[in-house]
């Protein structure tokens, strides 16, 4: 009798250990953002791009669900970097404006991260492409939750940091020295590739650019197959000065926009091969979009936010719109489309809710949108109440609450019914000043509140 009551409790415990272990990984999804650079509305097969080829991308899409209606929190680099990673509007943490090398400030490191976030679950973490959050020593990636970086550490049209910690091996080109790396006073379109926070390359070659930082993306998820992870790819492309691989260097009947866009195409294949060999793919929410709108460029150097009106640094809506697709197998429902309102804002607090991590008591603006990315019954947006601010700098010009888009910017006052005019076309202001009145208020009254709770830190 002793004996079948040790067995029992034996099996008791057994089925216990299981269940902790099958209730951990349910809640251990792996994670992984694709975030490109100056990527435009129309630039995506699915999201209608003519000339441009994106087999893997759409059938991401396929597999998954488009956001028609998604947005960056801001239409310039760094300030849309640091929303993405604290779920916060771009002045709540300090970082309304693009940094520059070799000059102070930076997302402070005291600032709750999606990779902070994870590490508290035991997650690896990996930050992979552009950073542009501060070259400063404290505010590298690997000061803000992530244990590995390799990329270009802000945009490609700069310069170098000449007070820039550098890699005993490393590889200098173009007649580059030691002594002109820290000479440079500015040296357009010459950057570095950074791991680490040390350099191991100047001037970086970015014609091979996306392809080293895929080969890094799938290294890094073959290595950590066992464990959770969360992975950070911000691609250096489609950022001018355009670069791509000879595979894909003349290809595109796009130019040489095209060219990057699809060569970024073939990673975002490149990783969903990786993650159906090793069986991942039921256990890891993959996300694409782009940090803003494209540049105003002509010839084949920018990109398109066709239908919509505008460009990066702008607050219409080419602007801020960006093309989003998510996949996760068996969780997301293939080929559902979501018009709600949402935005990069509320990677931070879903991806919380999704494994349980807690958020910091300093507020935030994201929201958790699961429910839109599961396809939930009438699921809405959470920001249909509240509404969706578009800050330019530290000035807060627009507010998007349900259909409607009032716009301040120069004194002149501006109100769109998106679902009728996605173009902005059409002033209906005049006719509607009730509504200008109400949405005004609302600007004013959150814009003072968010200046007046600020994220302070020692």
């Amino acid at each position: 009798m002793q004996r079948v009551k040790v067995i029992v409790i034996t099996l008791v415990m057994i089925i216990s250990c299981l269940s902790s272990v099958l209730g951990q990984k349910a809640t251990t999804p792996n994670v992984i953002i694709v975030f490109t650079d100056d990527q435009g509305y129309q630039d995506v097969g699915v999201f209608g791009s003519p000339l441009i080829k994106t087999p893997h991308l759409d059938k991401m899409a396929a597999e998954g669900i488009k956001f028609t209606d998604f947005y960056a929190a801001s239409s310039v680099c760094s300030p849309s970097r640091a929303a993405l990673l604290t779920g916060c509007y771009p002045p709540r943490v300090g970082v309304p404006v693009v940094l520059w090398p070799n000059l102070p400030g930076g997302l402070s490191n005291q600032e709750l991260t999606i990779a902070d976030l994870l590490k508290t679950k035991n997650y690896a973490t990996a930050c992979i492409g552009k950073w542009h959050l501060g070259d400063q020593p404290q505010y590298l990636p690997t000061t803000q939750g992530f244990d590995s970086y390799y990329g270009i550490p802000f945009s490609n049209d700069m310069s170098v940091n000449p007070k820039s910690k550098v890699a005993d091996k490393v590889l200098l080109r173009e007649g580059m020295t030691l002594d002109s790396l820290r000479q440079v006073k500015w040296r357009g379109k010459r950057v570095p590739l950074l791991q680490q926070d040390e350099v191991i390359e100047y001037p970086v070659d970015q014609s091979t650019i996306t392809q080293r930082y895929t080969e890094e993306a799938i290294q890094f998820i073959q290595q950590n197959k066992e464990k959770p992870f969360f992975l950070y790819l911000g691609h250096t492309m489609p950022h001018v000065p355009l670069a791509a691989s000879p595979k894909f260097k003349g290809k595109s009947a796009r130019g040489a926009y095209g060219d990057a866009v699809e060569e970024i195409d073939w990673s975002m294949g490149e990783i969903f091969k990786t993650l159906n060999a090793l069986g991942l793919d039921e256990n890891t929410l993959v996300i694409f979009t782009s940090d803003n709108g494209p540049w105003n460029l002509k010839d084949d150097q920018g990109g398109s936010a066709f239908p919509l009106r505008g460009y990066k640094n702008q607050t219409w809506e080419g602007g801020m719109r960006v093309p989003m697709i998510a996949r996760w197998t068996g969780k997301i429902i293939p080929g559902s489309i979501c018009q709600e309102v949402a935005s990069t804002i509320d990677f931070l607090p879903t991806i919380a809710y999704l494994t349980g991590g807690k958020l910091s008591d300093k507020p935030i603006d994201g929201k958790n949108i699961w429910p839109l990315l599961a396809g939930a019954k009438n699921a809405k947006s959470p920001h249909s109440n509240v509404g969706f601010y578009y800050y330019k700098e530290l000035n807060l010009e627009a507010v998007r609450k349900g259909d409607w888009k009032l716009r301040i910017s120069k004194d002149e006052v501006t109100l769109y019914n998106l679902k009728k005019d996605v173009s902005e076309s059409t002033n209906v202001a005049d006719a509607n000043p009730k509504l200008v009145k109400k949405l005004t208020k609302m600007i004013h009254e959150f814009d003072a509140d968010l200046k007046k709770n600020q994220h302070q830190f020692n």
